[in-house]
């Protein structure tokens, strides 16, 4: 297949959430933008399919999305008038221990507090600046490295999203405030002891408080073709199942928007780049990877405890020090018995996923980079260890290694789901040092991936940030 050839003003490569974002801001501003993929459907991680049985509608990576509905640039657009619809369900996220209990965060923060017995002020004074605040800060947090708006309000939040989230619970004393913050830490895919593990934490926790943690109705997929949907009604142009290796498979254009990690960027562009700059891209670090099943079940998991079963995620790995042991351990390359595992169950509050009475179940657990070891047995083990009985209401599955991820999508380098690893070192200088790190050294080229500050997560503000600086500099506009 060859692309069409005619001029654009800027080309994204990637039709990720982040790909789409960047596509949509540059073609409001008049610009003609042309967007490719190289898989037949758009959507990167935000893709949907039957992948157990006909009829049981698995949604391929991404599941559930805080930051979507907190992304400061997707809520400006009119999705809803293209056919997205969120669902919400009445408990964000829920965390269950051995002894038939679970940690609860629902949307209020009087209500998720009052759960938490002696350390009901110590969460109180924990999340209600964070919530405050996130509305001034939202823009400052999920963007590059800059002077803040409101600096007071993001040197609040700083001081205790810098630490990690192993000194964070040295606040709290209950083992269920512990481990609902151990669960949520875990969400940055790096060991907790991680400075800036805790940034993770009070993000989640916070949308959790003031929008909830959303399931698309339909599959994340609705996400992708809602975003899509809205490009084109601009007058953008979509090419798919065009694979691009190299720059001169490109039509002419004055900018062009890479949606695609170091490791690719270089293969594609690595001749066009200063010697500087591809050392450092060389030396981009990638982190964990995930192993990844879906299920198609017979009946809702029968989670033990009442909460669970009102979820729309499940965080399994009991307490605070065993989701920690586990995930320092998966960094160290090893493979764990007892994974952290996250586990969504759309299907309680999306009726269209599943044929009716039956269900689907989607969970994960992180393994060293590029492991190919089996981890069903172990993530299973753990579903059923709080959900007993949950095995036999299997009816298929499918799984993910991590070869097969990164075969899937490109972009997850080793199943690494976040576009490398999001630890001190790697936060705001991600891919590189530079003064914008959306910008390579070649002019016109621009990275605007996950690998770009904020990070992974479907909010597109990597993808809007790098418009913004190629809409700067080459096209004047601001």
């Amino acid at each position: 297949m060859t692309l069409e050839k005619r001029d654009f003003d800027a080309i994204v490569v990637g039709s990720g959430p982040n790909g789409l974002a960047a596509a949509i801001l540059m073609q409001q501003k008049g610009l003609s933008v042309l967007l490719i993929e190289g898989k037949e459907t758009i959507g990167g991680g935000l893709r949907s399919a039957e992948l157990t049985l006909p009829g049981y509608i698995h949604d391929i990576c991404s599941a559930i999305h805080p930051l979507a509905v907190a992304s400061p640039f997707f809520e400006t657009l009119p999705l809803d008038k293209h056919g997205l619809e969120y669902i919400f369900p009445p408990i964000a996220a829920a965390h269950p221990f051995d002894n038939g209990k679970a940690a609860i965060i629902k949307n209020s923060i009087e209500e998720t507090a009052g759960l938490l017995g002696a350390d009901e002020q110590a969460y109180k004074k924990l999340m209600q600046p964070v919530v405050n605040d996130w509305p001034a800060i939202a823009p400052d947090v999920l963007g590059p490295l800059h002077y803040p708006k409101h600096p007071l309000a993001m040197a609040r939040f700083g001081l205790t999203a810098l630490t990690s989230a192993a000194h964070l619970i040295k606040r709290f004393e209950t083992r269920e405030a512990r481990a609902l913050i151990g669960g949520m830490a875990a969400h940055s895919i790096q060991p907790l002891t991680n400075a800036a593990t805790s940034a993770v934490a009070l993000v989640l926790m916070a949308q959790a408080h003031l929008k909830g943690w959303p399931v698309p109705r339909g599959g994340s997929v609705s996400i992708a073709n809602a975003l899509a949907a809205y490009f084109l009604s601009l007058g953008g142009k979509i090419e798919t199942n065009f694979c691009v290796s190299s720059m001169e498979q490109l039509p002419s254009a004055h900018a062009v928007l890479f949606d695609v990690t170091p490791k690719q960027l270089l293969q594609i562009a690595g001749h066009k780049f200063s010697a500087v700059y591809k050392w450092q891209l060389e030396r981009y670090r990638y982190g964990m990877g995930v192993f990844k099943i879906d299920w198609a079940l017979d009946a809702p998991i029968p989670f033990t405890t009442a909460g669970c079963r009102e979820a729309g995620t499940i965080h399994l790995g009991n307490t605070f020090e065993e989701i920690a042991a586990t995930e320092q351990q998966c960094s160290e390359g090893r493979t764990v018995e007892k994974p952290f595992v996250l586990l969504t169950q759309s299907s309680l509050f999306d009726p269209t996923r599943a044929p009716k009475g039956k269900h689907t179940a989607w969970a994960y657990c992180h393994v060293p980079n590029g492991s190919k070891t089996d981890m069903t047995e172990a993530i299973e083990k753990q579903v059923e260890r709080f959900a007993p009985g949950f095995r036999e209401r299997i009816l298929a599955r499918h799984i993910f290694n991590t070869a097969q991820m990164e075969a899937y999508n490109p972009n997850y380098i080793g199943g690494d789901i976040n576009g490398g690893i999001i630890d001190l070192g790697q936060l705001f200088t991600r891919p590189a040092l530079r003064w914008s790190p959306y910008k390579t050294s070649a002019k016109g080229i621009y990275i605007c991936s996950s690998s770009t500050p904020p990070g992974g997560g479907v909010h597109g503000m990597c993808g809007y940030h790098a418009a913004k600086r190629a809409l700067k500099d080459v096209f004047d506009i601001v």
